[in-house]
């Protein structure tokens, strides 16, 4: 597909970092000649990818777990790669993780990544800022470092916000007490300026911590002006958070809501933000998740689309009007993929969804569910 002009790229940058597509915001000469499948696969023979971004290119911006960026013409399925960065040091779930863009990529080419790496023997994660230009990635600088990883629960997504804040999900690493110190910075949702400054009305001075209390956070979407996040629960009680300043979220004290009596003390001292939703007495591994509001599939309008990996499906959360409740969801696709890692939906709506399998992963694309 030709990028698009530049009288619409500012446009659909706003669009897609916002995860709030308006309807009319679809570029003409996206339905030309669009493969007609409702549902298709668009790239194989992929490796573990982690994040999926609609690009104000018109193109799917990829990262794999081995440390590849890459982006995917979404019509032809051709995967150009930018960068594959040597540092990452893939450990277990750890590896090249969440990316972000800028949201005035044209004027500031710079893309944002999270990834873990060894240093003196530590394993590590940091968030690294480059810049995009001739298709590929140079001149990084590290914005944030010294995060603790393991070869579980290492986080991470990125995402940016209106107001040009970073936002980063970081998980306990395997040291749950870790989510309930505000030192540290993992267990946690962090947020910098895109400089990697601290913003000065962040809750702990001179600190990146927003939130605390979370164990393994793989999804954040943002849609008007509310902060959602999806959450790996131990063996039970997977959630979707709204995320709210200086809240605490619970680990390694509380699993989903405050329904026990232990937890319920403990809500109580700690000012617990209890989950929206989460998913009762097993888990099914959210992860990657976006929002949907698109006529092209109506029966998704005004949701939270998360993806699992132990379910093997695709969630459909529908929202109330005000965004504070989930009133109801839908699950689709179980077992026809297998493993789901993340989700991007076009400004046309169509649906893309990655996998996380290890064999020929791939890029899908839903156009109508049925």
């Amino acid at each position: 597909m030709q990028r698009p002009v530049l009288l619409f790229f500012s446009a659909i940058v706003a669009c897609t970092l916002s995860f709030a597509c308006k309807k009319d915001s679809r570029l003409p000469q996206e339905e030309d000649n669009w493969p007609a499948d409702s549902v298709r696969t668009v790239a194989s023979q992929l490796s573990y990818p982690w994040e999926i971004i609609w690009g104000p290119d018109d193109h799917i911006w990829m990262t794999e777990r081995g440390g590849r960026i890459s982006r995917i013409e979404p019509r032809t399925g051709n995967v150009q790669v930018l960068l594959t960065i040597s540092e990452v040091e893939s450990q277990g779930e750890g590896g090249l993780l969440g990316m972000a863009l800028h949201p005035e990529f044209g004027q500031q080419p710079y893309i944002y990544v999270v990834y873990n790496y060894e240093q003196n023997g530590n394993y590590l994660e940091k968030v690294v800022r480059y810049t995009y230009g001739n298709n590929t990635l140079t001149a990084p600088q590290v914005l944030l470092d010294n995060i603790s990883a393991a070869g579980i629960h290492n986080g991470s997504r990125l995402l940016i916000d209106a107001g040009n804040k970073l936002w980063i999900t970081t998980g306990d690493a395997s040291a749950a007490q870790d989510a309930q110190d505000t030192g540290s910075p993992n267990g946690k949702v962090l947020r910098i300026n895109l400089d990697g400054s601290i913003p000065d009305d962040n809750p702990f001075a001179g600190s990146p911590v927003w939130s605390y209390g979370h164990r393994n956070a793989q999804g954040l979407v943002l849609v008007n002006g509310i902060l959602y996040a999806s959450e790996h629960g131990p063996s039970i009680e997977d959630e979707v958070n709204i995320i709210e300043k200086q809240r605490n979220y619970g680990w390694p004290a509380v699993n989903g809501p405050c329904d026990q009596a232990g937890e319920v003390n403990f809500c109580a001292l700690h000012n617990v933000r209890a989950p929206i939703w989460s998913s009762g007495g097993s888990t099914v591994a959210t992860s990657g998740m976006d929002y949907y509001n698109n006529d092209r599939i109506p029966e998704w309008a005004h949701s939270l689309l998360l993806t699992t990996l132990k379910g093997e499906r695709l969630y459909q959360l529908q929202l109330s009007q005000d965004g504070q409740r989930i009133t109801g969801y839908r699950t689709w696709f179980t077992n026809a993929f297998g493993r789901l890692r993340d989700v991007c939906v076009s400004p046309a709506g169509r649906v893309y969804l990655c996998t996380s399998n290890g064999n020929n992963d791939q890029v899908i694309e839903i156009s109508s569910p049925e």
